[in-house]
């Protein structure tokens, strides 16, 4: 693994970005979340998130969940591939089942852990370029140097 950074070049930051990826039918859906994937054909996986208010009206509850799909989107990314990964809130979490950030936490990390792990699957594993010169299939993993 290369490193457990989330740089800019791995997140979707274009509305245009987001919309080819939503464009797409879905891959899969889980009790609150959907997950989108589209292969991107750059360099590495990266990720968008869209958490409405309408599904966690308070701001610690949108922060949470975005801090920890970057989390295991992070530890994951290299077994992504080339992809786009959007995640999208389609469910409130209950109060009575979530009533602490810890509980929260757990139950949002166990559905997009499935999620994710679900992609991975469905994943390319080399995208080979469009031109350029023979034998320079799959981009090898970035050195720190």
């Amino acid at each position: 693994m290369e490193s457990a950074s989330f740089p800019r070049a791995a997140r979707l930051t274009e509305t245009d970005e987001f919309s080819s990826v939503f464009a797409l039918r879905p891959r899969k859906r889980s009790r609150h979340f959907v997950l989108y994937v589209r292969e991107n054909g750059g360099p590495r996986a990266r990720l968008g998130l869209v958490i409405g208010k309408k599904f966690a009206p308070r701001a610690v509850e949108r922060n949470l969940v975005k801090r920890v799909a970057r989390e295991l989107f992070r530890h994951r990314q290299d077994a992504l591939g080339h992809s786009d990964i959007l995640f999208r809130m389609q469910a409130r979490f209950p109060r009575s089942e979530t009533a602490s950030r810890t509980a929260m936490r757990a139950a949002c990390r166990a559905e997009l852990t499935q999620l994710l792990v679900s992609a991975m699957r469905s994943a390319p594993a080399c995208v080979p370029p469009v031109a350029g010169p023979a034998g320079s299939g799959c981009n090898p993993p970035e050195t720190g140097a």
